[in-house]
C-alpha cells in the first residue's frame, strides 16, 4: 500500500560545526498537498530543503522521500531520486545568457534522450501552463521579476517531478505577481498531482493556498496546523508572526543593559 506521505522527516538534528541549526525536527508532507514551512530568518527553513534534496545529511534522524531514506542511497540512487524533484530558487536563478525557452529546455536536454521536436513541444507546454508561451524567445534580462519567477517555475516542473520545493517564491514580487505565483503553485499542485514544499515569510499569501503549515523557531517546530488553525492560534509566537507584530516572543530590542544605565555610564565617562 502506498504511503500517503511523500516526505517524512523524523527526529532530525543538524548543525554547522558547533552551531546547532535543527534540533529534533519531525514533519511530513502528504502527496498532492501544498505544505508551508515558516519562521524567522536563520531558523533552519532552507536547511530543511537542502536535507530533503540530499545536498547535506543530518547529524541524527532520518529523511525519507517516496519511502527511500536519503542517508542510505549511493550517489547514483541520490541522483535518480533528485530527477523526480523540482526546485524554484529564491529570485528564480535563471541562466542569464540563454533564452527563456532554453532555460526550460535545459533539464530535458541534460537528463533525457528526447528529440528536439519533442523537447520543443514540452517546453511550450510548460511555458503555456505559467502563461508565458509567448515569451519563449526573450532573454532573462528582458523579464520582470514576476515573469522570471514564472519561467523558473516552468523550469522546475519540466521533468514532471513528484515534489517541488520553493525557497521564498514570493520575495520581491508586486501584489499582482505575488497573487499569480501563489495561484500557480496551488493550481499546478492540484493539476499535476505534485507535492509542494514552500519556504516563505509571506504569511497572508500562504494562508490562501496551503493545506498545512509548520512554524520553525530556533531549530524546533513550535506550531503546526491547517490555515484555519493557524489563523485561530493563540500561541504567542504564531500570533506575532501572523499579525506582523513588532514585539513578542521575538523581541524588538536586541539584548542590552537598561537604557538608564547606559546613559549614566556615558555621563560618567564624560
Amino acid at each position: 500500500m502506498q504511503n500517503d506521505n511523500l516526505v517524512e522527516i523524523e527526529d532530525v538534528e543538524f548543525g554547522y560545526g558547533d552551531r546547532p541549526v535543527l534540533k529534533g525536527i519531525t514533519l511530513s508532507a502528504r502527496r498532492g498537498q501544498v505544505i508551508a514551512i515558516m519562521g524567522s530568518s536563520g531558523c533552519g527553513k532552507t536547511t530543511l530543503l537542502r536535507l530533503i534534496g540530499g545536498q547535506i545529511k543530518p547529524g541524527q534522524g532520518t529523511v525519507r522521500v517516496a519511502g527511500e531514506s536519503l542517508g542510505e542511497l549511493d550517489e547514483a540512487g541520490l541522483y535518480r531520486l533528485r530527477r523526480k524533484m523540482g526546485m524554484l530558487f529564491q529570485f528564480g536563478a535563471l541562466f542569464t545568457d540563454i533564452s527563456v525557452f532554453d532555460n526550460v529546455a535545459f533539464q530535458l536536454r541534460e537528463h533525457t534522450d528526447l528529440p528536439e521536436d519533442a523537447i520543443r513541444d514540452l517546453v511550450l507546454m510548460k511555458l503555456h501552463a505559467v502563461g508565458l508561451r509567448g515569451a519563449s524567445h526573450l532573454m532573462p534580462a528582458e523579464l520582470s521579476g514576476g515573469m522570471a519567477r514564472r519561467v523558473a517555475l516552468a523550469r522546475a516542473i519540466a521533468l514532471d517531478p513528484m515534489l517541488v520545493m520553493y525557497d521564498e517564491p514570493f520575495a520581491g514580487l508586486d501584489p499582482i505577481s505575488l497573487g499569480i505565483t501563489g495561484n500557480l503553485i496551488r493550481r499546478l499542485t492540484d493539476t499535476l498531482g505534485l507535492t509542494s514544499l514552500v519556504v516563505t515569510h509571506d504569511v497572508q499569501e500562504s494562508l490562501k493556498i496551503v493545506d498545512y503549515i509548520y512554524f520553525v523557531s530556533e531549530g524546533v517546530i513550535v506550531a503546526e496546523g491547517t490555515a484555519a488553525e493557524i489563523r485561530a492560534s493563540d500561541l504567542p509566537y504564531v500570533h506575532q508572526f501572523v499579525h506582523g507584530e513588532a514585539d513578542g516572543p521575538v523581541p524588538f530590542h536586541y539584548p542590552a543593559p537598561p537604557y538608564a544605565d547606559d546613559l549614566r555610564r556615558g555621563k560618567q565617562r564624560a
